[in-house]
């Protein structure tokens, strides 16, 4: 008895080092999956802030220019108020010079009296052509750095104007693209329709009635959406300020659910959208979830076909 009790307390000793080998593997691979994960994570949030940097850049630099402009345009008028001074002063200058000459020309018949205050006026005479010549030049560099002021000013505006139309122009591309991408993936499907530039879904593809919650139905036809736009969001170039909103309508008739308005029920549907488009990889810097109650009907009629009309979630692509 006392031999068959020493052989199992020694099988039991025998098998804890493997326990415990087993365990310390088990909690270097736990360890590795937690060091791998929170390196994506990083390595994530690096890319994202890269991308917020380039856009705020950007808008630094349109900023920018506003500015400059604004200044130039400041500039500009002071300069023609100075030029409108100077013209006046050059008037008044011209009518004293008039004067003078005319009393001149009248003293000169007082020959033996007036010598001494001829001469007197003749001096006053030069001396004022000199100040009128001064004034002319002056007057003439001033018109000229207000006309290359004016340039420059249009100049900054041509640039501007040419960065907002390419940047308009960008998206509007990648608009039409998108939409052509959905209108063959989703055509044929009930209730899906472009109306000028939304994507419209009646709510009865997307949600039950009264409620807030995507059918499973709804669930495909947006990951559908989801998928699309991610295959357009990689051609965008990251300076395009471009973002997808997602709005809520629901029709005029009262509701009787949990919700205690069409405005939170067009609101919350709308945010349901945009949860499941961030679930399906779509960057939530891009998106927005907006609700517009009954206040955006689509059919004025009090028909129960109206209503459905107006009960539905819009997609647009726009920029910010």
């Amino acid at each position: 008895m006392a031999r068959r009790s020493r052989r199992s307390i020694r099988s039991e000793l025998n098998a804890w080092p493997g326990y415990v080998d087993a365990l310390s593997t088990l909690l270097m691979v736990i360890i590795f999956v937690l060091l791998v994960f929170v390196l994506g994570q990083a390595f994530l949030s690096v890319a994202l802030n890269k991308r917020q940097q380039a856009l705020t850049q950007l808008e630094h630099e349109v900023a920018k220019l506003g500015q400059m402009l604004s200044l130039e345009r400041s500039h500009t008028s002071a300069l023609q108020h100075e030029v409108a001074g100077l013209q006046k002063t050059h008037e008044a200058d011209a009518a004293t010079a008039t004067s003078l000459t005319a009393q001149l020309n009248q003293q000169t018949s007082e020959r033996d009296n007036a010598q001494a205050r001829a001469t007197a006026l003749d001096e006053q005479v030069a001396q004022l052509r000199q100040q009128l010549s001064a004034l002319s030049t002056a007057l003439d560099v001033t018109e000229n750095d207000v006309r290359e002021r004016d340039r420059k000013i249009d100049a900054l505006g041509m640039q501007l104007n040419v960065a907002l139309a390419e940047k308009v122009e960008q998206l509007q591309h990648y608009r039409s693209e998108f939409f052509g991408r959905l209108r063959d993936v989703l055509q044929g499907h009930k209730g899906v329709q472009i109306v000028g530039d939304r994507f419209v879904f009646q709510s009865e593809v997307l949600f039950p009635p009264g409620g807030a919650e995507l059918s499973p139905e709804g669930v495909k036809e947006i990951r559908i959406l989801a998928q699309t736009l991610r295959q357009i969001a990689q051609q965008i170039p990251s300076d395009v300020p471009w973002i997808l909103r997602v709005d809520g309508h629901a029709d005029r008739q009262p509701i009787h659910t949990a919700f205690p308005s069409n405005w939170e029920l067009s609101s919350a549907r709308a945010i349901t959208v945009v949860k499941l488009l961030i679930a399906e990889g779509i960057d939530p810097h891009h998106l927005a979830a907006t609700g517009f109650s009954d206040y955006q009907p689509l059919d004025h009629g009090t028909t129960q076909e109206a209503f459905a009309h107006n009960r539905r979630i819009e997609f647009r692509l726009t920029d910010r």
